[in-house]
């Protein structure tokens, strides 16, 4: 069953993702579109029931105000204006509606139905991949982590045997990682899955890159390398699965938005791509992603599984990788990990990791001066990614974090706890 769906036109609002998640909420799909759409393009959309022009602080771009084309006031849909001066519409506030406000504008004007759920999502995503699909074969990166897992269940379901997973160990994965992903997806889902391992491969390439953008971009461009390789060994592959997920893209930049940091499933793709991309996910945030991945049938401790970056610990041994702090990064969310799981925050924080930076500190070990890294401990909860805040750890499992770490990883001699939210800081640190 095709959803209802609203168009949120971003004309310079902070709150677009907000307000696409209250509809979402109430059954309605939502969509965030760029203020210069055309009515072609418009109307190209299926089921949309209304338009909301969300107006904001960043509506001057470039010295002038931004506004819709003109012929999209007269394209015959629904119109509701937030804090949007330009706009010639019947209904304009100065502010998100409340939730009574909102009903009435996409229940009673835009007659739209309460269908967007799950079921429904799963239902058309299968029958737009199997459209897009045909008789071809899809390659999926399959790191392991939340959403690639859900990306596969969801084209297993649709294209079954056509899809070819492959599992690269980029030499950037948590400790066992890799061995876990083959248990799970080859020995009990019984997945088409091919192991590489072409860790030395990815080192070599990032040795000496310091900027984090560098870093993203060059893990991004690597990865479609090996899946071109591997692909050339395979008949009938023209599509490449990915795991992107609607904070990657608002992420990345829009119009009205300057880009925190491109994401390596969508602006660290080169520009000679040989495959065509299926990605399923990219409309929903997290939260929607879990949710799809249990009425796919996927375990429970799978779609809650800790988040974890594509670039993987490339991304969190900050500046140039070196393979001793790549080690203790790796060592201490080991520690992080196990000691969470004994305290019981491993299913009530939302996402905790560990990241080493490029310096060292001065600091005394078995009565000598040594100068050696520091581990930086970072926790924090979110629904959508977008914004997160700090989880309040006990001092005395912390207390027993830092020891052990400080024990058992080589090359630290300081532990940090990060107590920074999103915004002004980003969850991961580059």
């Amino acid at each position: 069953m095709k959803q209802d769906m609203i168009v949120i036109l971003d004309l310079g609002s902070t709150e677009n993702t907000v307000l696409a998640r209250q509809l979402r909420h109430m059954g309605v799909y939502s969509e965030i579109h760029p203020h210069d759409i055309t009515v072609e393009e418009l109307k190209a959309l299926e089921n949309v029931k209304g338009i909301i022009l969300n107006g904001g602080e960043n509506r001057v771009v470039d010295g002038s105000p931004i506004d819709v084309k003109e012929e999209l006031y007269a394209c015959g849909y629904p119109m509701l204006s937030i804090d949007h001066p330009g706009a010639k519409c019947e209904k304009q506030l100065d502010a998100l509606p409340d939730e009574a406000a909102m009903r009435e504008f996409i229940f009673t004007d835009c007659q739209a139905q309460a269908n967007w759920n799950m079921k429904n999502f799963i239902a058309d995503q299968v029958e737009l991949v199997r459209r897009q699909v045909g008789d071809k074969k899809v390659l999926l990166a399959l790191s392991g982590g939340v959403d690639s897992s859900v990306v596969a269940a969801l084209l297993l379901k649709a294209i079954g045997p056509q899809l070819v997973c492959v599992h690269v160990n980029h030499g950037l994965m948590r400790k066992n990682e890799s061995e876990s992903v083959v248990e799970v997806f080859q020995n009990q889902l019984h997945a088409n899955l091919i192991y590489v391992d072409a860790s030395e491969r990815f080192l070599d390439k990032l040795a000496g890159v310091a900027d984090p953008e560098q870093k993203r971009k060059i893990i991004g461009s690597e990865f479609i390398r090996v899946f071109e390789e591997e692909a050339r060994k395979l008949d009938g592959i023209e599509f490449l699965g990915q795991g992107t997920i609607y904070p990657d893209i608002i992420e990345s930049g829009t119009k009205t938005a300057k880009m925190v940091k491109s994401h390596h499933n969508v602006g660290g793709l080169p520009e000679d791509l040989q495959f065509a991309l299926v990605e399923p996910l990219k409309q929903l945030f997290k939260d929607e992603v879990r949710a799809c991945g249990l009425e796919l049938g996927l375990p429970e401790g799978m779609v809650y599984r800790q988040p974890f970056p594509g670039p993987g610990l490339g991304v969190r041994c900050l500046g140039a990788i070196t393979r001793d702090r790549l080690e203790a990064v790796r060592e201490s969310d080991a520690i992080l990990r196990e000691e969470f799981q004994k305290a019981g925050l491993d299913q009530s924080v939302w996402q905790y990791f560990t990241v080493v930076p490029d310096f060292r500190s001065v600091g005394m070990k078995n009565h000598a001066r040594v100068f050696e890294y520091m581990v930086i401990i970072r926790a924090i909860n979110t629904i959508d990614a977008m914004t997160a805040t700090v989880e309040k750890v006990d001092w005395d499992v912390l207390e027993k974090i830092t020891n052990r770490i400080l024990a058992e990883v080589e090359h630290v001699n300081r532990v940090c706890y990060d107590m920074s939210p999103k915004p002004p800081a980003t969850i991961e640190f580059e």
